[in-house]
């Protein structure tokens, strides 16, 4: 095992709340950022469906507490502190699973980062960051788990967490232009190493609930940004579990190329319906009075 990684390996993990025991019995799952969020929550949802997890991240102890709480419901977890801008990490962490296990199923690319800002006042720097963070690392990990594992094995699935809305990101346009540079990525690859049996997908997430929301944003935005999803709540980490759950286990097995959108119809309207000013008493969207013509 790789210096400085921590393995924990109980049996008997308890149920899904959706999907049936052991439905991923055997499989390997890399996970990136699985120390917090929804990187945790997916995590912890595979190890329960019988998945081997091996989460990286940047902090170590955040992945400490994610395989203490695996172990702690059964199931099979290691971790490797990284950063996935590090080429040399990454292929160690790729050579490492691969070495142990003997082979990859998933590759879940949830690292990421971002932050807050109007346009004008990013610096070069910021924006470098960003697109090193998002585009460059998300680039290395999928290369490095389709050489070593996924295209000698034939086999392989990549989900890329990417942001909705897809009509432009107002106030971070760094994390905006990467995250498209993803999804047409994924697009890219589905098509090239669809002969390896390689599959590619994009989830666009919207406004979850997470502690990074709850914590790093000013208290206004935490406020009201349910109010900006139709659907009138946020997504929970949870819900963001299933469903990589779901295209991991082989009812994803169709899903390639595509870009997945999950952010209670956030993509389409920015805020509740009818909006503020064109309701009527009872809340019901006003309407043209049409005249019977004559």
């Amino acid at each position: 095992m790789a210096p400085g990684s921590y393995a924990a390996r109980v049996a008997g993990p308890p149920p899904s709340r959706i999907f049936v025991p052991d439905l991923l019995r055997g499989q390997v799952c890399v996970v990136s950022g699985a120390g917090t969020g929804i990187g945790r929550a997916t995590a912890l949802e595979l190890a329960s469906l019988g998945a081997t997890v091996v989460g990286c991240g940047r902090r170590p102890e955040p992945l400490e507490g994610m395989v203490a709480e695996v172990s702690g419901r059964g199931g099979k977890a290691e971790f490797e502190p990284m950063d996935i801008r590090d080429d040399e990490a990454v292929e160690r962490l790729m050579d490492g699973v691969v070495e142990r296990h003997g082979r990859i199923d998933l590759l879940v690319n949830n690292a990421g980062g971002q932050f807050l800002s109007p346009a004008e006042a990013i610096s070069p720097k910021g924006f470098r960051t960003v697109i090193e963070l998002n585009v460059q690392g998300t680039w290395q990990m999928t290369h490095a788990a389709a050489t070593k594992a996924f295209i000698p094995q034939k086999q392989g699935k990549v989900v890329s967490i990417t942001v909705s809305p897809h009509m432009g990101f107002p106030g971070m346009v760094h994390t905006g232009a990467a995250r498209a540079a993803v999804e047409n990525m994924m697009r890219t690859l589905s098509v090239e190493w669809a002969r390896f049996g390689v599959r590619t997908v994009a989830v666009a997430v919207g406004q979850f609930d997470t502690e990074t929301l709850r914590t790093k944003y000013p208290q206004e935005v935490v406020e009201n940004v349910a109010g900006t999803v139709p659907l009138g709540r946020l997504g929970s980490e949870e819900e963001m579990a299933w469903l990589i759950a779901y295209l991991a286990s082989p009812a994803g097995d169709f899903y390639s190329g595509c870009v997945i959108t999950i952010d209670g119809a956030r993509d389409n309207w920015f805020g509740e319906w009818p909006p503020g000013g064109a309701a009527d008493e009872g809340g019901e969207p006003l309407a043209e009075e049409r005249r019977e013509r004559d």
